[in-house]
C-alpha cells in the first residue's frame, strides 16, 4: 500500500502541475502532501496544501473535485491497478501552520535581541 500511495502521489502531482487547465487550480501553489488509499482500492484520500486565502482554497478544492473524473482516468492510464480508487480531496493546512509558527518564533527572537541591546 505504501508503494501504491507514493505512486499515486507522484502521478497526481504531475497531473495537477502539467495536465489540468482549470484556472482556479493554476493560479495558486498546490502541493500534494499525503495519499491514503484503502486496502480494497475503493477510495483514496488526498491531502493537499494550498497557499492563498480562503476563497482561493475553496476554488482549488472545487476545481479538483470537478476534475476528479479526468484525474482518475489519467491515474488509471498511468498506473496499472486492479481498481482505480475514487478520489477524495481533503485540505491540509500544516504547511501554512508551520510557516506561521516559524514567523512567530522569528518575531519573538528578534524582539528579544532588540530588548537585550
Amino acid at each position: 500500500m505504501i508503494r501504491i500511495n507514493e505512486e499515486i502521489k507522484k502521478e497526481l502531482s504531475d497531473i495537477i502541475r502539467q495536465d489540468l487547465k482549470d484556472p482556479r487550480i493554476n493560479q495558486t501553489m498546490v502541493s500534494v502532501l499525503n495519499v491514503d488509499t484503502t486496502n480494497d482500492l475503493k477510495y483514496c484520500k488526498i491531502y493537499i496544501s494550498i497557499m492563498g486565502d480562503e476563497e482561493q482554497k475553496q476554488g482549488v478544492i472545487d476545481g479538483l473535485k470537478s476534475a476528479s473524473g479526468f484525474i482518475r482516468r489519467e491515474i488509471a492510464r498511468r498506473i496499472n491497478l486492479r481498481n482505480t480508487p475514487e478520489l477524495i480531496f481533503k485540505m491540509d493546512d500544516s504547511i501554512e501552520y508551520g510557516i506561521r509558527l516559524s514567523k512567530l518564533i522569528h518575531d519573538v527572537n528578534s524582539n528579544t535581541e532588540d530588548d537585550s541591546q
